[in-house]
């Protein structure tokens, strides 16, 4: 399956996507700043994370984002059902050389009608609370906050607040 825009591509990962996702985002700690996943310090550890991608995506509706003009790999991309016509977000990060160029809008727009031609009805967005960018981004398409919650980063044990927003697809 291959998700389109103007802009990028949503498709699932290959395995020499290894070397651009580990330059472009797995290696990047402000990637990963706001995101549940550790950063990636190897080319070795890069390849052995690209098989896991491949596997993942195998069963769930996740992609790498791949953009257009270069065909690099600069990030991933997903949804979930929850319960029937019910889905969230499952992530979206780009690398930092990425953000800002109307990339994120494009591919929440993509998820939205992935989710919609599913007969999704309902749509929920986390972000952490800190994230201004992703806050932007979920208010930019109407979203409506629901709710926050304290989580625990698993990574360092430090709180933080996890923020959900909802939208009718």
């Amino acid at each position: 399956m291959l998700l389109e825009t103007e802009d990028v591509l949503l498709k699932k990962a290959i395995f020499e996507d290894w070397k651009a996702m580990y330059r472009n985002i797995w290696s990047r700690p402000e990637s990963a700043k706001y995101m549940a996943w550790s950063v990636t310090t190897n080319e070795e550890d890069a390849k052995i994370r690209i098989q896991k991608t491949i596997q993942y995506q195998k069963n769930h509706d996740t992609w790498c984002v791949y953009e257009k003009k270069s065909g690099q790999a600069i990030g991933f991309a997903g949804v979930e059902e929850t319960r029937p016509h019910i889905y969230q977000d499952a992530g979206i990060a780009l690398g930092p050389e990425y953000v800002g160029k109307r990339y994120g809008k494009q591919i929440l727009q993509l998820l939205l009608e992935y989710c919609s031609s599913l007969g999704g009805k309902e749509f929920y967005y986390f972000t952490r609370a800190n994230n201004k960018a992703s806050k932007a981004l979920a208010l930019s398409f109407g979203f409506l906050y629901q709710y926050t919650e304290t989580n625990i980063d698993l990574r360092n044990g430090e709180p933080y607040e996890l923020e959900v927003y909802h939208k009718e697809i």
